[in-house]
């Protein structure tokens, strides 16, 4: 980015909303952590007004703004403010055995969807039709949720390879409910398997009212302080999308927390390969860098009771941080599940408050030096030994999250750090950057915009070179959409897998992009 123009960085916790703005050169001009409010937009204009107020910031100077938020996530978790989703599956009669939504939670199927069906249509792998598109069933099918239906979710068998059916039901939407309703299609965003590959495009479909929301707040929260800049929102893989792509697919910000962390952890430390150790109010995830990007899972996940197989980064949560209350008279001691979240200065020991906190055990032992009053002799002789379960916990998630990696230099971030001591298994060094506590804010801030896309093809060298020129081209059209300059974005991961459980082998290619933001 040109050097006067400045970037404003957002990342919105469960305890605190951290903010940040970095200038021409990615170096931190200012940064501010405030307690998330109930209310997002309360937290989000906060954190916004104070970075404008800040001296060393010139607000007519920001041409970027980057949100980062785990609203998409907590919003499916009591699911009020999804939106009301027709399910449409091009697939019979061979998909009938698993219906729609068939393992979803009783609860969320039920906020969520106004009907489910399943027509005749679909793919074969290599992109042979599978039969004709039941048009006749498609139209009476949106007559009955006509209405009620606030979203259209269209997952067709194989779609990632032909999605040809899935673009001619989509039409057809768009001319029986009209183009006002949003239409999410399924190979614009699941991979190959189809259950996973269907939920996640349902779960895309309720989401959409949450991604306007969200760009509404930042918007406000800019406008009140004379920014005009270019909205960007986090995704899940440590890099951001512009506005247009986010409202298409908010389902790409689940998971965006912490490969915010993981981001900010690498480029704060410089370490590029490593395990980081994000510690939080009331959590504390952990996660792997591989080239400076948290590690994909290999495993399909599972959000709030729905299995979804879509790119989310590799990350072992743990349910303390530096807020956790403490009992060490328990037997055996106890450790959370309650936090003092965002009260830890009015609440915790060693602020001169009545409940022993994580951080008041970090201090009894020597691993960090803060608050106002000492702790008792007493106090420290009980909550010293705490650390213990906490060194083993966190070797635990660590030894699981780098598997068959050797030894690994370890980051740890956020606002609990202290709580990570060094001689950890597996751990080479510890590294605690400086700024370290709004490591997120700057991992939004700095992020690069990418796309993806695969292709499944018979395993013969000519098919899989036309199915990774294909594949590239995808990933580089989803890269540019989503707001990266088209002159330089580049190929930086191409992944083959075989698939020997078909008649025919074939092998499965994904091809991920980046760029810097146009």
């Amino acid at each position: 980015m040109p050097e006067r123009d400045l970037h404003l960085g957002v990342d919105v916790g469960a305890t605190y909303t951290d903010a940040v703005v970095i200038d021409g050169r990615r170096q931190l001009v200012a940064k501010v952590k405030v307690p998330t409010t109930p209310k997002l937009g309360g937290s989000i204009a906060e954190a916004v007004h104070r970075l404008a107020q800040d001296p060393r910031v010139d607000p007519t100077r920001v041409t970027r703004a980057m949100l980062g938020t785990t609203r998409a996530t907590d919003v499916l978790a009591e699911p009020s403010g999804v939106k009301r989703v027709a399910v449409l599956r091009i697939g019979g009669p061979s998909t009938l055995a698993v219906p729609p939504l068939a393992t979803w939670p009783d609860g969320l199927r039920g906020a969520v969807s106004v009907g489910e069906v399943v027509v005749g249509g679909g793919a074969e792998y290599d992109g042979r039709a599978a039969g004709a598109l039941d048009v006749e069933a498609i139209e009476r099918f949106l007559d009955r949720v006509a209405g009620d239906a606030q979203g259209v979710a269209i997952a067709g068998v194989f779609s990632p390879v032909a999605p040809d059916h899935e673009l001619a039901a989509a039409e057809i939407v768009c001319r029986q409910l009209g183009r006002a309703v949003p239409v999410s299609l399924s190979h614009e965003i699941g991979s190959v398997g189809l259950l996973e590959r269907e939920n996640a495009t349902v779960l895309n479909a309720a989401l959409v009212g949450v991604a306007r929301s969200l760009a509404a707040v930042l918007d406000r929260a800019l406008a009140a302080e004379g920014i005009d800049a270019e909205p960007f929102f986090a995704q899940n893989d440590g890099t951001v999308m512009a506005l247009e792509h986010a409202l298409r697919f908010p389902v790409l910000m689940i998971g965006s927390g912490p490969a915010n962390s993981m981001r900010g952890a690498a480029y704060l430390s410089g370490v590029v390969n490593g395990a980081v150790v994000d510690v939080g109010g009331s959590t504390t995830n952990v996660g792997v860098l591989v080239h400076g990007y948290p590690r994909p899972s290999p495993r399909a996940t599972d959000i709030a009771g729905v299995r979804m197989d879509f790119r989310m980064p590799e990350v072992f949560g743990l349910p303390f941080g530096g807020g956790t209350v403490v009992d060490p008279q328990a037997d055996p001691p106890a450790i959370g599940p309650a936090s003092v979240g965002d009260r830890l200065a009015q609440e915790a020991l060693v602020f001169g408050g009545e409940t022993a906190t994580l951080t008041d055990a970090a201090v009894a032992g020597g691993r960090a030096d803060i608050g106002s009053h000492r702790l008792s002799a007493a106090h420290r002789r009980a909550l010293s030994p705490l650390l213990e379960i906490v060194d083993e916990r966190l070797a635990d998630a660590i030894d699981r999250a780098k598997g068959a990696l050797p030894a690994v230099p370890l980051v740890v971030v956020g606002g609990g750090s202290g709580l990570v001591a060094p001689g950890l298994a597996g751990v080479t060094n510890l590294v605690v950057p400086a700024d370290a506590e709004v490591a997120s804010a700057i991992g939004v801030a700095i992020a690069p915009v990418s796309g993806q896309a695969d292709r499944i093809c018979p395993n013969r060298p000519e098919e899989r070179e036309r199915a990774r020129e294909e594949a590239s081209r995808a990933a580089f059209a989803r890269a540019i959409h989503a707001g990266a300059d088209p002159d330089a974005v580049d190929v930086v991961e191409v992944e083959e897998v075989p698939l020997t459980s078909m008649v025919d082998p074939a092998v499965r290619i994904r091809v991920r992009a980046v760029g810097p933001r146009s």
